[in-house]
């Protein structure tokens, strides 16, 4: 029969050992917590290398997009540090304390479905892209000198597939 000590010592051991073959197979990328550490070897190669490997479509952020970007950042920043601070109001009712707490909710999901928004779309058109959703408006701004209006119908369609109710959406193009 197996004493309690004796399973725990089973129970630990297999434990470890699931744990180190699951380190051990793990792909090298997950193990670097610093992405500098993955610029400084991009940079570091050679032109012949970097001829060698397979295009690599990046896109970068333009001075409008991250204007935009930021004071959308600054609005959101003071706006949930207003609703904080209500929180913490010891002088106001339970109904405008909750209150507060669904809008900030609502910020934070907002916030999040825009990133979502700008990641799939970076993805599928390679440009660079930011997103505004305030209510049901959609703004996508896009930095493109070519002002496509085929562009912007698959846009706004890639869009409103991620929502479920009719969504009313602006695409510029900067």
């Amino acid at each position: 029969m197996i004493n309690k000590q004796n399973l725990w010592f089973l129970t630990l051991f297999s434990l470890i050992l699931v744990l180190s073959v699951y380190y051990i197979t793990m792909p090298n990328e997950l193990l670097l917590t610093n992405n500098s550490a993955n610029i400084d070897k991009s940079t570091t190669t050679t032109s012949t290398e970097a001829e060698k490997n397979d295009p690599v479509v990046s896109v970068e952020e333009s001075e409008v997009i991250e204007a935009l970007r930021v004071n959308l950042n600054e609005e959101r920043a003071e706006l949930k540090q207003s609703l904080e601070s209500l929180l913490t109001n010891s002088t106001i009712t339970t109904e405008e304390k909750n209150n507060a707490y669904n809008e900030l909710q609502q910020l934070t999901k907002t916030t999040s479905n825009e990133a979502l928004l700008e990641s799939k779309l970076k993805e599928k058109y390679k440009l660079p892209v930011f997103v505004k959703i305030e209510n049901k408006e959609i703004t996508v701004v896009i930095d493109s000198d070519k002002h496509d209006s085929e562009l912007a119908n698959n846009i706004m369609r890639s869009v409103q597939e991620e929502f479920s109710d009719k969504v009313y959406i602006t695409v510029q193009f900067k």
